[in-house]
């Protein structure tokens, strides 16, 4: 049992390092990746580290503060922002001591080795109806980031929290951009938060939504970063050729309303399943790989949005694996990159310029969904590939001698 057991994860390691090929990298990536971990069958959180560092992606965001994740990422370089519950934040709120307790336990113990950046207090509270945590979620901002410069850790990361696009009651055209009445209460004051501390406001923003609520009248190549004519707004006489910078200005004009240019907007969350129920237009492979590889590119040339060309849009892309116990429609548990076994779900060229195309399980060569400029990267990555697929098979000859 303990040879197959050996085998079975050289499997997995060779898979890992296999999937990190079929990724072509930039130098440095300039996206973060989403970690999540609502699943059973992920790989440990070393392999991840390896894969990760595989792909340069040095930026990466969790929905808790695993401390197996914060331990195999140690002396790896990479950025984490890590999160507070939101079943936590009126405790927090009532009581600096629990925030204190908290940051001694999940941000102390692992800095400076791992690079915690930020810690993120709740997760879209406004979604909800839950007036109670609503009001707790700015007093528990400000206890954990007391807490932060009592431990003498405030100057290492900041507080923040993410927020659905939902928040904002008008978003087009993107100079219109309002947040709801009903949030003005609360927007206000952690706009006033931001500003005070330098943090960054966290939106987490899905064109994917909007196209599968109206195919019809939505524009698949404007949601997926592909030639379309664009949209003019008719207040700034910008252009816009996505509907994700028209999102992000819209959250800046909602923000200059309420008094606030001083406040710098980061995308948490954004991108698109690669698998739906019938009545989710629009979540397939193709248009998944179009998206965050078209993503991806614009990122890598640190590309701004109309309203803000010269400060680069800041995005962390969701997700790093599909997730098999997520609650909800089949999307749900189809966001991710990468099958849990470390194979992509499709092909990305990521910030090389070139384009994306669907993999299927360890195939990403289809020339015909890549531009001509990144061909020569495909061409390159092919005798690797080949390597990599020897291996595959030395290994799966170890495999069945021992089982």
């Amino acid at each position: 049992m303990g040879l197959r057991v050996r085998a079975s994860s050289l499997l997995l390691s060779l898979a890992i390092e296999l999937a990190a090929v079929l990724v072509s990298v930039s130098a440095q990536q300039k996206f973060g990746i989403n970690y999540g971990q609502i699943a059973n069958n992920l790989p440990d959180p070393t392999q991840v580290a390896t894969l990760l560092r595989s792909m340069n992606v040095n930026k990466v965001k969790l929905y808790d503060a695993d401390p197996r994740v914060l331990t195999a990422f140690a002396n790896t370089g990479v950025e984490f922002i890590i999160a507070v519950g939101n079943e936590n934040l009126q405790t927090m709120a009532g009581s600096p001591a629990a925030a204190r307790q908290w940051v001694a336990a999940n941000v102390r113990p692992y800095i400076p080795a791992t690079r915690i950046t930020c810690v993120t207090v709740g997760n879209e509270v406004f979604s909800g109806n839950d007036t109670a945590t609503m009001a707790s979620l700015l007093p528990a901002m400000k206890a954990v980031h007391a807490a932060l410069a009592d431990l003498g850790l405030g100057g290492q990361a900041t507080v923040s929290s993410a927020h659905s696009v939902n928040v904002l009651a008008a978003s087009f055209p993107p100079s219109s951009g309002a947040f709801r009445e009903d949030l003005a209460e609360y927007m206000k004051p952690i706009l006033d938060f931001h500003a005070q501390t330098g943090s960054p406001f966290l939106i987490n923003a899905y064109p994917f939504f909007a196209y599968k609520a109206s195919p019809g009248s939505v524009s698949l190549p404007y949601v997926l970063f592909e030639p379309n004519p664009g949209v003019r707004d008719p207040s700034t006489g910008l252009s816009y050729d996505n509907m994700l910078y028209a999102q992000i200005d819209a959250v800046y004009a909602a923000m200059k309303a309420m008094g606030h240019t001083d406040v710098g907007v980061r995308i948490s969350e954004t991108g698109w399943p690669s698998r739906g129920d019938e009545d989710e237009t629009g979540a397939t492979v193709q248009n998944a790989a179009a998206y965050n590889g078209n993503l991806m590119q614009r990122v890598a040339m640190s590309q701004g949005t109309p309203l803000k060309p010269n400060v680069p849009v800041d995005v962390y892309v969701f997700a790093l694996f599909n997730e098999n116990m997520k609650p909800g429609p089949t999307s749900e548990r189809n966001y991710g990159l990468f099958y849990p076994n470390g194979s992509p779900v499709y092909a990305l060229s990521a910030g090389s310029g070139g384009g994306s195309g669907p993999g299927g399980s360890l195939n990403p060569y289809y020339t015909s969904m890549f531009s001509s400029s990144s061909r020569s990267a495909v061409s390159a990555t092919f005798l690797t590939e080949r390597v990599m697929l020897l291996l595959l098979l030395q290994a799966t000859v170890i495999l069945r001698h021992y089982c």
